[in-house]
């Protein structure tokens, strides 16, 4: 644990060199899909190389839309991901209502609102409890802190389920949603559900108030490393963006959605079946940590209190500080859904007739912010409203480069730590990212490649 929050401190600790060697964490756990971190280090203890890998099958996605339905296109979807199947749901309905020309009314758009704000709330609070948690609390995993903190585990597991319910409420299913269609709601949600997630939500802010205090014990347990990058979330002028905004940078200006590709540059490299990316600098990131980078002046009052408790302030340049980062966003999406709430019980929910919907030929983008970050969906259609072309730009994707940059800036901090130091300290590294690799993977082997190579890859 670094209590002296001084990673090179650890050396003195370094184990005897035995030859060069090499550290093969095959399969990260505690993160979604198949990533390997691997480490070279010379005889005399130097470690020369740090390498993420992504080593997950593709999923196809893409093509699976292709020739379906534009009905059919956002429930296909939504089963890219488990955890952002409400993310992947709205992005995709976004990027048909745009190509067919639909517009949504005031009531959608607050309950989609709702429904990313429950899924932030799930997603976030998972990775801050059950996987990121064990590395600040110096053990394997939850169950080690169930035995010896019983009621901070059981706060966190109460705290979750609150989430579930909410997703539950709105979205009439805790993960993969059927209500949300082209233009509106199938069904709505009824208003006694309102005014019971309103009670939810308000009994769950001392719940989150005491899981900011047992991150906040911990501070002093967060390496301290800062590597300034380049970050990239949604921006808007009247709100913490989550559902739309234009693209914006630390180091770069505003773009709109539609321009995704010049700002997400796509690129492939030998260790990784997964697509990376870069804009100004050599790699940026997105998520929490650039949301809050970005959009810090539009927290909720409650948000900012907690960012403040937890001793997070913009810019942040600690990739370690995400699952603070999180954290806050989670107070945020609690009191702005009670505005949300609020707004909609004093209006009454009203059973809004569904979009006329005249099929053309046409082309949308779409971006929404989602747990791990900005995320894309792109179609064309023809003139039956069959989709011709697609295109979903995953956040985690757009990490991985950011990942392996900060480990090249931490590789020379790193020699003469022991081993088991260096592995833990990459793992917390990846961990705080919170990567969806399987959401990731967007590329197939189509050559015969060497037998060394630990990751095929396709070139296109």
């Amino acid at each position: 644990m670094y209590n002296d929050n001084d990673i090179s401190a650890l050396a003195t600790a370094a184990e005897p060199s035995t030859g060069p060697r090499r550290i093969d964490v095959h399969h990260l756990t505690r993160v979604e899909g198949h990533g390997n971190i691997v480490v070279r280090i010379a005889a005399d203890g130097t470690v020369e190389q740090c390498r993420w890998e992504v080593s997950e099958a593709p999923r196809f996605f893409e093509a699976m839309l292709l020739g379906r339905d534009y009905q059919d296109v956002h429930h296909i979807t939504s089963r890219i991901c488990g955890i952002c199947s409400i993310g992947h749901q709205v992005a995709s309905l976004q990027a048909t209502e745009q190509a067919l020309n639909i517009r949504v009314s005031e009531q959608t758009l607050a309950l989609r609102k709702l429904a990313l704000h429950a899924e932030n709330l799930q997603s976030h609070l998972l990775h801050i409890g059950f996987l990121a948690l064990p590395d600040y609390m110096g053990v394997p995993s939850t169950l080690h802190l169930a035995e010896t903190h019983r009621e901070e585990v059981l706060n966190l597991i109460a705290c979750r389920r609150m989430s579930n319910e909410f997703s539950r409420l709105v979205c009439g299913r805790t993960t993969h949603p059927q209500r949300f269609v082209p233009g509106g709601f199938a069904r709505l949600p009824s208003m006694d559900d309102l005014h019971q997630l309103r009670v939810l939500l308000a009994e769950s802010l001392p719940g989150l108030g005491r899981v900011i205090d047992l991150c906040a014990s911990l501070r002093d347990r967060v390496p301290a490393f800062e590597r300034e990058t380049e970050y990239i979330a949604l921006v808007a002028p009247s709100e913490y963006p989550l559902y739309w905004g234009h693209i914006g940078s630390s180091m770069d200006d505003r773009r709109p959605v539609d321009q995704y590709e010049q700002m997400t540059r796509e690129y492939l490299v030998r260790q990784s079946t997964a697509k990376w990316a870069r804009n100004k600098a050599e790699s940026f990131m997105v998520g929490a940590l650039s949301r809050f980078n970005l959009n810090h002046a539009q927290l909720t009052d409650g948000a900012r209190k907690a960012a403040a408790t937890l001793g997070l302030a913009a810019p942040c340049h600690n990739p370690f500080l995400i699952t603070l980062a999180q954290l806050v966003e989670c107070v945020h999406s609690v009191e702005d859904s009670l505005l949300l709430v609020e707004a909609l019980l004093s209006r009454g929910l009203r059973h809004e007739a569904s979009s006329k919907i005249k099929l053309q030929a046409g082309r949308g983008a779409s971006a929404v912010e989602v747990p791990r970050g900005i995320l894309f969906h792109a179609y064309e259609y023809d003139e039956q409203g069959r989709v011709v072309s697609a295109d979903c730009v995953i956040p985690t994707n757009q990490n991985h480069a950011n990942i392996q940059k900060d480990m090249e800036a931490l590789t020379p901090r790193l020699s003469g730590l022991p081993e088991s130091e260096i592995e833990r300290l990459l793992s917390m590294l990846v961990r705080a990212y919170d990567p969806c690799i399987s959401c990731s993977t967007h590329l197939l082997e189509t050559e015969q490649r060497k037998a060394e190579r630990p990751v095929r890859f396709i070139r296109t």
